[in-house]
């Protein structure tokens, strides 16, 4: 096409091109928002499974994307022994010494009105006091000595791994949000970068529609700009990990890396507020897969206090129910104690969230995380399912140019 019927044209049809590299932007624009709400929604699959439907690349890979996120949690975060030492076995026994005692006495009760209704009323008053106060008075050693020895063992009662994989694959709206809250301004960079090089493409574009007038050339471009632009905004969050300079002049780093201290305190505040939080670590001690071992440790230690101190009735218990019944009403006690030791340990929430410093720590071993290991906090995320986001960046842009080439031809 010769130049001045180029110019021509462009004169004709002046608002035409003009508005080619605001819809090209518009398109790098959707076709971003769009790849980032496809990576978190739906949170279930919706459609015709296995292939008729569309559940978020988060969810959709909630088990993948919670075992790497723990690898990186418990490989170079969170050492659950250094954790635990934190506590003092003696601290958390004050923490909940009222409501020990009320246990001690609930469960020496239940027991002896399970086994000898009258036998507990019967008893001298100085004796059922006297047992009370010698169970009661022990008991706060006996949690110091049950603290200190979980501390010690503490790999042998908590799978943080378990616990932390159930959480996220359970609930995985909160799988979105750890990954979705942590990269906020990773998300706005992508969709404005969709403007950005979506503009600069749509003005390459303009003038190659203007020299061939082809119809397939709308279609091609907006092809180009879905998938150019989606795959160089994701390369650009990442890389390069350290600042590196440009043409001389211009200074870039990835986005990610660029935020690291800000990334390890909201990762931190996350983990500490939603994850790795004292509910979730009892339920994971009281029913996780070491469970049992927490219970024989707790029941040991209180059928051993209760063989200490019970002989101040031994005499009038066994005479009335017998020396083998006497030995059942031991194990039913240290059996009920034990089940009452975990939900009574909840009184020291607040001094163990304080003395854990799960945040803290966090977040002064992200900072001092390599680049690399610090990209592997988020990458997996996109990784394996980026090409599916970029795909449909590339089909909507080819739809819209597509679109353009039937509004031009009438």
């Amino acid at each position: 096409m010769e130049v001045n019927a180029v110019i021509a044209d462009l004169g004709e049809h002046w608002p035409v091109y003009v508005t080619m590299p605001f819809i090209a932007a518009l398109i790098g624009y959707v076709t971003k928002r769009v790849a980032i709400e496809m990576m978190f929604k739906p949170v279930e699959f919706v459609g015709v499974k296995p292939f008729l439907g569309w559940q978020g690349v988060l969810p959709a890979n909630a088990e993948r994307m919670a075992a790497t996120a723990t690898e990186m949690l418990t490989s170079n975060l969170v050492d659950p022994k250094e954790i635990f030492a934190r506590l003092d076995p003696a601290q958390v026994a004050k923490e909940i010494e009222q409501p020990l005692l009320r246990v001690v006495e609930d469960v020496t009760r239940e027991v002896m009105e399970q086994y000898q209704p009258r036998l507990w009323e019967v008893l001298p008053n100085t004796a059922q006091q006297l047992l009370l106060k010698r169970v009661q008075a022990e008991a706060p050693r006996a949690i110091t000595k049950i603290m200190g020895e979980i501390a010690e063992n503490i790999e042998d009662v908590l799978d943080l791994k378990h616990m932390v994989v159930t959480n996220l694959v359970r609930d995985k709206a909160l799988l979105n949000r750890l990954i979705r809250d942590i990269s906020r301004p990773e998300m706005r960079f992508i969709a404005r970068s969709g403007i950005v090089f979506g503009f600069s493409l749509g003005c390459v574009q303009l003038l190659v529609w203007a020299l061939t007038k082809s119809p397939i050339v709308l279609p091609l471009f907006g092809i180009g700009i879905g998938w150019f632009t989606d795959w160089i905004a994701l390369k650009m969050i990442f890389l390069p990990r350290e600042p590196k300079r440009f043409f001389g002049f211009y200074t870039w780093q990835g986005v990610f890396q660029k935020r690291k201290d800000q990334v390890a305190a909201d990762y931190g505040d996350m983990i500490a507020r939603e994850i790795i939080t004292i509910p979730n670590l009892l339920e994971a001690v009281l029913s996780g897969p070491k469970s049992d071992k927490l219970f024989t440790m707790i029941t040991r230690e209180v059928q051993r206090t209760i063989d200490a101190q019970a002989s101040v009735v031994k005499p009038f218990v066994a005479m009335a129910v017998g020396s083998r019944r006497f030995q059942e009403m031991k194990q039913t006690a240290a059996a009920k104690a034990a089940a009452r030791i975990p939900e009574t340990i909840r009184h020291a929430e607040a001094y163990a969230v304080n003395a854990l410093d799960v945040r803290n720590t966090i977040v002064d071993r992200m900072r001092r995380l390599n680049p690399l290991e610090f990209e592997q906090l988020l990458r997996p995320a996109f990784r394996q399912d980026e090409w599916k986001l970029i795909a449909v960046g590339a089909v909507i842009g080819g739809l819209v140019g597509e679109l353009q080439v039937l509004l031009l031809l009438h």
